[in-house]
């Protein structure tokens, strides 16, 4: 059975009031409210779109648990394809775990996976993913945002300059 899509519908975005550049960011996530789930047994994956300033959900995408799927466990059945399709236009991951082939996968979909140790709140990811941008981004983020070192340091010396 394919992944169910729940989508947030505005009639405006907040996020095209700001100029700062946005990440789509995916969450792996058993009750919508926490980061708590593997990438393999995720029931869902909350998908936000997240700048230095505003964050907003995008998407939930919901998966039948995988002992609800009537199919064989074997080469056949591909229980983590769905799971790659649903994060498309993702720049970042987080999950709890992620074994060694899925991480590829999700790698070679231009996604950059992010294990945390403990289960936490999503607004605390949201709000360390902000941080991120509004500091000096690491090298995997910079190049999810397009942007080259130069131009980076170019923002960071003309917003020093100004102040």
């Amino acid at each position: 059975m394919p992944p169910r899509r729940l989508r947030v519908i505005e009639a405006e975005s907040p996020m095209s009031e700001t100029d700062d550049p946005a990440l789509r960011v995916a969450i792996a996530t058993n009750d919508l409210e926490n980061l708590n789930a593997h990438f393999g047994s995720a029931r869902n994956f909350a998908i936000y779109e997240v700048s230095a300033s505003a964050a907003r959900l995008l998407e939930v995408v919901a998966f039948d648990s995988p002992t609800a799927q009537s199919a064989r466990h074997d080469d056949e059945v591909d229980r983590i394809g769905p799971k790659i399709e649903a994060l498309e236009g993702a720049a970042l991951m987080f999950v709890l775990a992620i074994g060694g082939p899925s991480a590829a996968r999700v790698v070679r979909a231009g996604v950059h996976p992010i294990k945390r140790k403990e289960p936490e709140p999503i607004s605390a990811v949201i709000e360390q993913v902000q941080t991120m941008l509004k500091g000096n981004p690491p090298p995997f983020l910079r190049k999810a945002l397009g942007m080259k070192r130069s131009d980076f340091l170019d923002d960071l010396i003309s917003e020093e300059s100004e102040a």
